[in-house]
Parts: C-alpha cells; sequence; structure tokens
C-alpha cells in the first residue's frame, strides 16, 4: 500500500505501545498526525482515533467529544449531534440539563441544523455522549469515523489522544 510507504517509518516511533506513547508524546505529534491524516485512508484514521476514545490514558469520551464539539463549526456540530441523538430516547435527555430542548428536537424527526448544533452547550454534549456511548457502545466507532473526516479538528484531543492514535494506525500498518 503506497500510503504505508509514504509515513511508515514515521510511523515506527509510535510501534512501541500506546501507553509508552500517551505518557511521552513525540514532540511533533500534531505534524505527525497531520501527515499520517493526510497519507493514509479514513478508516484507519478512525480505528486510531476509537483507540484514543477507549483508552484509560485520554479523558472520559464524553469529555473528548465535548471538547471536539466546542472548536467545531455549525455543521460538524450538527453531524455529531444527529449521530449522538440517534443513540439515545428522549427519556435519557430529560436527565441533562438542557435535555428537553434537545428532547424537543428528537420528537421532530427531523436532522439537527447547523443553527440548532450552536445553541447546544459542550456540556451537554459530553452527557449525551456518555448517555450514548453507555445504550449502543459502537457510538464510539460511529464517531471516530465522522471526526476521521475533519482530521484538523482532531489535533485539539492533544498530544495523548493523538500518540495513541498514531500507535494504533502503526499497529494496522504491521498487521497489514
Amino acid at each position: 500500500m503506497p500510503w504505508m510507504d509514504q509515513v511508515g517509518s514515521l510511523l515506527k516511533q509510535y510501534t512501541s505501545g500506546g501507553a509508552a506513547a500517551a505518557t511521552a508524546p513525540a514532540q511533533d505529534v500534531n505534524a505527525h498526525f497531520d501527515q499520517v491524516a493526510a497519507a493514509a485512508p479514513c478508516s484507519a484514521i478512525a480505528e486510531g482515533l476509537a483507540a484514543a476514545f477507549h483508552s484509560d490514558q485520554t479523558p472520559a469520551f464524553g469529555n473528548m467529544l465535548s471538547g471536539l464539539f466546542a472548536n467545531s463549526t455549525g455543521e460538524q456540530k450538527a453531524g455529531l449531534l444527529n449521530q449522538l441523538m440517534a443513540n439515545v430516547t428522549p427519556a435519557m435527555l430529560s436527565s441533562i440539563a438542557g435535555g428537553a430542548g434537545l428532547a424537543g428536537l428528537l420528537k421532530g424527526g427531523a436532522p439537527i441544523t447547523p443553527e440548532q448544533a450552536q445553541q447546544v452547550s459542550p456540556e451537554a454534549v459530553q452527557q449525551i455522549a456518555a448517555q450514548a456511548k453507555q445504550a449502543n457502545p459502537s457510538i464510539v466507532d460511529s464517531v471516530s469515523s465522522f471526526y476521521a473526516e475533519h482530521t484538523a479538528l482532531c489535533k485539539t484531543l492533544g498530544g495523548a489522544a493523538l500518540s495513541i492514535a498514531l500507535a494504533k494506525v502503526a499497529q494496522r500498518t504491521q498487521h497489514a
């Protein structure tokens, strides 16, 4: 695969394992992530992001998503919310601050618009994400695929998360 030829040597420094990479991320981890994201298929990036979301070396899934959400455009916020909302019920939303308004959005059945998404707080997204993951753990993979399409935004996750993601991509290249 040509993409492995392009970034294989760069990824070798992440093959020592995700935990080691997370505790001491490479100084150039953002640049490395850019290089790998430009060369690798989205599926490889999504696997890496899922590993970071699942890692005990990073904050909880909801915390990480709230940060991504806070830095997203209206369209990205709407995309994320539509994925999350497909995995929660109005009853689940009632326990979330501001959830009543979100439950109203669910009842309409129409996708959440970028304008509506701008009205949702990152704190609410954190809670929705936690509820969605509890109801359907595969939401992590779905959200990872979504953010694999928005790699510049992923850099807001921080060095530890990016190092774990790169370690997972490196691991994938070893098994290919």
